[in-house]
């Protein structure tokens, strides 16, 4: 923990990628910055990065990076010529494997304050006033207090809990837990298949574990555009995912080291006993303890900070950004973007964000990705649109990487051609949605992605091909009559 000061700049509350970044960029402009945060790791340590590193993308993307390959070697490479024998998986090796990445992504971050000169304290914070906040060091129970002249709230989102289901992080996990399993649970429940549920079920899945999902909801993601959803479901279940909609949990108790669920449905009530449950139903702000009565911090009925659209809470120099805002959705490039703006702010500087651009990723195999609207929205918005859309199976690139699964899709206002929404579900999504973004910040038409030149072969053409779609120009597959 670095020696802290009385008063400061910039008081950052919270170490995840809102957090850590914007204390980064506050030092880059030369305000003088501390940054508190409390998560500490199984060795009792400090660890910065919040549950996006320590506990939610990062580890996730490890893990299933690890349950890849191991899937592959059991049930693709074998169509490369290659072959493969007495395949076998050590859990705890690929846990610590992900825990290094962790502790090396946090010890970057840990770099990059001491190059910028910010007071990292490894505390629990509360505000107690618009420029006074509580510190007590995780080692100790001594509270002081710190001054700034500026605040930025941090604090991120944790799971929720049910109380059908109690966390015992035994039997019945978190989505941290989740994370940490010591072996692949021959039977494993999950309440929730919105997207912490579907990335845990793609990693213990594809390490061999029977996967049952339980979703209230009757429809399967609500979120990205439903072409995109349903060719989702599709793929899901071919890979072995038993995907329950309109399925919602009424208990769940552990009794000889297994798990009994009891769920209803349109079909009545039933039972599943499971060797693990994991609960994923979303997260919640973690407002709790953020602030001090005295404060008169405003917060509304789910415990969101309130803000306006500066990020700026009703006390004055008191910022709050992330997943503690319903200014966009919970995502860790919203928040970065968000720490950026607020550090800028605070040095009198003003770069709006522009959350009508914000891209989403789920990081399945393969991946969905989508920024703008849906077909849905803007159908029931009255707008007169276009849709193309290309499938990976037409690309030479996703056939030689024997990921053929997946679409494109593009949707173009018909009058005057602008890229109104992009939606993917295929290999490296993720990666491939930046162009539909940039495309998008620079009011793009679709015209203006089928004359632009793509590389060939590669997966990006299923973009090119989409734009080309849209009048029914496509290159790699029979246009339509």
């Amino acid at each position: 923990m670095s020696k802290k000061q009385s008063h400061y700049d910039v008081i950052v509350i919270g170490a995840g990628p809102a957090g850590y970044v914007s204390a980064i960029r506050c030092a880059q402009l030369g305000l003088k910055t501390a940054c508190v945060d409390n998560w500490t790791n199984s060795k009792n340590q400090s660890s910065l990065g919040g549950t996006y590193i320590n506990a939610g993308s990062v580890s996730s993307m490890a893990l299933l990076e690890s349950a890849n390959l191991y899937h592959s070697l059991h049930h693709e490479i074998n169509k490369h010529g290659i072959h493969a024998d007495n395949i076998a998986v050590d859990i705890p090796h690929l846990i610590q494997r992900k825990d290094k990445i962790v502790a090396a992504l946090s010890h970057k971050i840990i770099d990059i304050f001491a190059h910028h000169k910010i007071d990292r304290i490894h505390a629990h914070a509360r505000l107690l006033s618009a420029r006074q906040v509580e510190i007590t060091p995780i080692e100790h129970a001594n509270h002081s207090v710190i001054e700034a002249d500026n605040i930025v709230l941090a604090t991120g989102s944790s799971p929720i809990k049910l109380a059908c289901a109690q966390i015992d992080n035994e039997y019945i996990l978190d989505s941290t837990a989740a994370l940490n399993m010591d072996a692949v649970p021959k039977r494993l429940g999950i309440i929730g298949a919105g997207v912490i549920g579907l990335e845990l079920a793609g990693i213990w899945n594809r390490l061999g574990a029977e996967t049952i999902m339980l979703e209230a909801q009757e429809t399967f993601l609500t979120l990205p555009d439903q072409d995109i959803s349903r060719e989702a479901f599709r793929i899901y279940s071919e890979q072995g995912l038993d995907i329950r909609l309109g399925a919602r949990v009424i208990s769940a108790k552990k009794g000889n080291k297994k798990v009994t669920v009891d769920y209803i449905n349109q079909e009545g009530t039933h039972s599943l006993r499971l060797d693990k449950l994991i609960v994923a139903t979303g997260r919640k702000p973690n407002t709790e303890t953020l602030a001090a009565p005295e404060a008169n911090l405003v917060l509304d009925e789910n415990g969101f900070v309130h803000v306006d659209e500066n990020s700026r809470t009703t006390l004055p120099g008191v910022y709050a950004i992330g997943d503690l805002t319903l200014l966009g959705p919970m995502l860790a490039h919203k928040g970065i973007e968000e720490g950026i703006f607020v550090a800028e702010q605070i040095a009198g500087r003003h770069t709006p964000i522009n959350y009508a651009k914000l891209p989403s990723v789920i990081y399945t195999d393969p991946e969905i990705a989508w920024v703008g609207h849906t077909e849905q929205d803007l159908r029931a918005m009255g707008e007169n649109i276009k849709i193309g859309t290309f499938p990976f199976c037409a690309t030479a690139r996703a056939q030689t990487m024997g990921k053929p699964e997946g679409m494109v899709k593009i949707i173009a206002h018909a009058d005057h051609d602008t890229v109104l929404g992009v939606h993917i579900i295929g290999p490296n999504a993720s990666e491939l949605i930046a162009e539909a973004v940039l495309a998008m910040e620079f009011s793009a038409s679709s015209e203006d992605l089928a004359r632009t030149i793509h590389a060939h072969p590669t997966l990006s053409e299923a973009l090119h091909e989409a734009a080309l779609a849209l009048e029914n120009r496509t290159l790699h597959m029979p246009c339509k009559p």
